[in-house]
């Protein structure tokens, strides 16, 4: 693999960090700025909104541009936000903050999979993604305890300022180490972008990445309760439970990859989400024992973020076939899918809290991994069904 993909991959660790970190300083930032806790969340969810517009709009916005330029555009606007966040006067300033970074999130993560799988040969290009990839997901738990432990400390603006230092390494490196000549698409008109919001097969692609998103962020959004109420462990434990988590998320997210590669996103898809659902299921007595519960947590993690190679790539698959001209614009919507699947998932998560048990979350997100794995395989067979008409329609 190609050392650019390394500065793509901490890109992605940093923005990744930045997204969620927001979640452990929430209570600090209420308490700084003299804003209620739900104000302060809300910081949350505007970052979302910034993510979900800026990958299909600004995608599309800058299709006529060299992907390098935008790459570095996009790191450079993210280094931004986050100084502003550092230096925020106010409660509205750090809103407008997040909703720039939240924007630069969005169409990195979708030409970021274009100018992974442009760097290598065809049959490591979901390889190349998984790596990528690999950079959001052990932020997630090792980038983001270790921001929350910074802000608690030094205070929250110094997590920003760490963050914004991270995206400077990134922006040098892929400065000095992506190539000028990345593959680029014919920019998608108006009429081709709209194809992809109503093409059946993409919209097919999406519906997969909420519900496979979703099904683990419906409990995953809750682990560290989960760790604690039920399966008994002390605070002081969570954090090392999860950095382990993290180690095997990384290991899970390239053997996803792999897996991607040598049997096909669908047969790839089925098994993670198959896996998904019986961990997920299994957890739900597991957590009631300390051993139980951390094996099946580490079993997880190899599994709870493999979707993502297979799902990006895919998506790409699938616009090239039916939008070739906006395939760029289709992997951004995937990355709003993404971003939407944890959204909905954690909003479930909140509300089976609030109205059942704590440990409600993991079967029924087991339920709704199960529905991804429906979704994938008629979308497997719709696949094989266009195939066999193409045969037929070459032999006739």
């Amino acid at each position: 693999m190609p050392i650019a993909l390394f500065a793509l991959t901490l890109s992605a660790f940093a923005i990744g960090t930045t997204e969620f970190v927001i979640v452990g300083l929430v209570p600090t930032i209420a308490t700084d700025l003299g804003v209620t806790l739900p104000s302060a969340g809300l910081l949350v969810s505007l970052y979302a909104v910034g993510v979900a517009v800026g990958a299909p709009v600004l995608t599309a916005l800058t299709g006529k541009w060299n992907r390098k330029h935008v790459l570095l555009s996009l790191m450079a606007l993210f280094v931004a936000g986050n100084l502003l966040a550092w230096q925020a006067p106010s409660y509205e300033s750090l809103i407008l903050a997040r909703i720039l970074t939240g924007l630069a999130h969005g169409v990195f993560f979708s030409i970021g999979s274009t100018i992974a799988t442009g760097l290598v040969a065809k049959e490591k290009e979901a390889s190349a993604i998984a790596i990528m990839f690999t950079g959001l997901t052990v932020a997630l738990v090792t980038g983001v305890p270790l921001g929350t432990w910074i802000g608690q400390n030094f205070g929250w603006r110094a997590t920003f300022l760490v963050v914004s230092a991270l995206g400077t390494i990134a922006l040098i490196g892929s400065a000095l180490l992506v190539p000028n000549n990345l593959k680029q698409s014919k920019p998608a008109t108006l009429g081709e972008q709209v194809k992809v919001l109503v093409q059946p097969r993409l919209v097919l692609v999406y519906l997969m990445t909420i519900l496979g998103y979703g099904g683990t962020f419906t409990a995953f959004t809750y682990l560290a309760p989960i760790l604690q109420q039920e399966a008994g462990f002390a605070p002081s434990a969570i954090s090392l439970i999860m950095l382990v988590y993290g180690a095997s998320v990384a290991v899970g997210n390239i053997y996803g990859g792999k897996l991607a590669d040598k049997k096909g996103p669908i047969r790839a898809l089925s098994i993670i989400f198959s896996a998904l659902a019986v961990i997920l299921f299994a957890l739900t007595f597991a957590m009631e024992s300390k051993v139980a519960a951390v094996i099946t947590v580490l079993v997880w993690g190899a599994f709870a973020f493999g979707n993502v190679p297979g799902l990006q790539v895919y998506v790409v698959q699938l616009a090239e076939k039916f939008t070739p001209n906006a395939v760029d614009v289709a992997s951004g919507l995937n990355i709003a899918a993404f971003n939407i699947g944890i959204a909905v998932g954690s909003v479930v998560g909140g509300a089976i809290v609030d109205g059942m048990q704590l440990s409600d979350t993991a079967w029924i997100g087991a339920l709704i991994s199960v529905a991804a794995l429906m979704a994938t395989r008629y979308s497997g067979h719709l696949d094989k069904r266009a195939l066999k008409n193409t045969a037929d329609t070459a032999s006739a």
